[in-house]
């Protein structure tokens, strides 16, 4: 009974931010043809990713970036994107760069927009892999979350041929993935976005794929992050040596762009703090954040959306 009842609390949850992010997204969608992704960017040698997706809306999965490792003994996958008809679309911009075997995936966390087209990886012979906390998390929630994807902006078009498929490898702290010439390092930095969000790191070419434990030019969803151990891993970021940082939303990015989210995080949890212990308006409290925010082009609807999950009263 318990289970039924945390499961129903967290799909009332999701289903309050994606009714804001629906919202935000067709009215959106009314001013301008919502944008769709056009092929992979050449990140290095043999290392590709969507990045920079403007527009994030349920219709390009909320300008989530997945990318692509290529080895001699084939391929790596990050992330699946958030439906069927999505991973298809990736799968394609794959074969247009290479015809090697997708070996693996990866996912950075358990959320719709990064692990929803699992299956059609699934289908090529791709074995799932994530931290144990983000399977857990995926058997927890994405099942009610596919049945709710109305509630996120999504049609059954959208979703058509979309089920949900589970990392069948998982890990704790560490695990590396030998392509043969390419090795790629999965780390787990502690709890960030979510209690499951990993990095993928390229030593040798000093590439990190962040997941969402960095967005850069998109404000954060927060409400299932713990601050505190966000910013300690970010500062773990920090302290790697890796040049080029693939945020989990946004532009090819850089150290500069690590220090300006922590700089985000702090500065929303001190004043969503502040105000919510004298207000209960997420209106009002979403304006006053809004103005010691620095200004970022991308989901502004997420503010009122983290002050309503995470600050306000249940």
């Amino acid at each position: 009974m318990k289970k039924v009842f945390v499961r129903s609390i967290f799909v009332v949850f999701l289903v309050l931010f994606f009714a804001v992010a629906n919202s935000f997204a067709l009215t959106q969608k009314q001013k301008h043809k919502v944008p769709v992704q056009s092929g992979l960017t050449k990140i290095a040698d043999n290392v590709y990713s969507y990045v920079d997706v403007k527009g994030g809306s349920p219709r390009n999965s909320f300008g989530a970036n997945a990318g692509i490792i290529i080895g001699k003994k084939g391929i790596v996958v990050i992330d699946t994107l958030i439906s069927s008809n999505e991973a298809k679309r990736f799968i394609k911009d794959i074969r247009a760069i290479t015809d090697k075997p997708v070996k693996y995936v990866v996912n950075t966390h358990s959320h719709l927009d990064h692990t929803f087209g699992n299956a059609d990886f699934r289908r090529l012979g791709a074995v799932i892999i994530s931290q144990e906390n983000c399977k857990k998390n995926m058997e927890k929630n994405s099942e009610a979350a596919l049945k709710n994807a109305g509630a996120f902006g999504l049609t059954e078009k959208d979703m058509e041929g979309t089920r949900i498929v589970y990392p069948v490898l998982t890990f704790n702290d560490r695990m590396e993935i030998d392509l043969g010439d390419q090795k790629v390092e999965l780390i787990y930095p502690g709890p960030s976005h979510t209690d499951g969000s990993i990095l993928v790191y390229l030593p040798d070419k000093k590439i990190l794929f962040a997941g969402d434990a960095l967005f850069t030019n998109y404000h954060p969803f927060m409400a299932e992050g713990n601050i505190e151990s966000w910013i300690k891993a970010l500062d773990f970021i920090l302290k790697m040596d890796a040049d080029i940082i693939i945020p989990g939303h946004g532009p090819v990015s850089g150290k500069k762009d690590v220090e300006e989210m922590k700089e985000y995080l702090t500065a929303f949890d001190k004043k969503a703090g502040e105000l919510s212990s004298q207000s209960q308006d997420a209106d009002f409290i979403a304006a006053e954040i809004r103005k010691a925010l620095p200004q970022r082009p991308e989901g502004e609807w997420m503010i009122k959306a983290n002050v309503r999950m995470k600050y306000l009263k249940k």
